[in-house]
């Protein structure tokens, strides 16, 4: 399989998903990407067009945490960090989107320290 055919799947798999998922101001959508290297979360509310709030591994008090931005350590620690964030801002609940990745890993593990920060999703 070519970069270009897996950049193009996961494209697909991002525009199927995006048809069905859209974030309100009540419950707004959690979006996540990862590159090698990082991985970032926004929350974001797709009604008035705006970034509620944001979380990668770049951010100073994550990356003092960890050694390296790209294993699942890190996800689950972004995951953490977006909950709380999110739930001091009074967000409760959200619509998770996975952004075309499939649903294990990094991914899985940044869902899951997001629910244990006190998400619902």
């Amino acid at each position: 399989m070519d970069r270009r055919d897996k950049v193009e799947a996961r494209d697909k798999r991002k525009k199927r998903i995006r048809k069905k998922l859209s974030g309100t101001k009540d419950k707004p959508r959690l979006c996540v990407y990862k590159s090698l290297k990082e991985i970032y979360a926004q929350i974001i509310n797709d009604i008035d067009g705006n970034v509620i709030t944001g979380v990668s591994t770049l951010n100073k008090e994550i990356k003092a945490d960890i050694k390296y931005g790209g294993n699942v350590k890190a996800a689950k620690r972004v995951g953490e960090q977006i909950g709380k964030i999110a739930t001091g801002l009074g967000i409760a609940h959200v619509v998770f989107d996975r952004n075309g990745f499939k649903y294990h890993g990094r991914i899985k593990a940044l869902a899951d320290g997001a629910r244990e920060a006190g998400l619902k999703f």
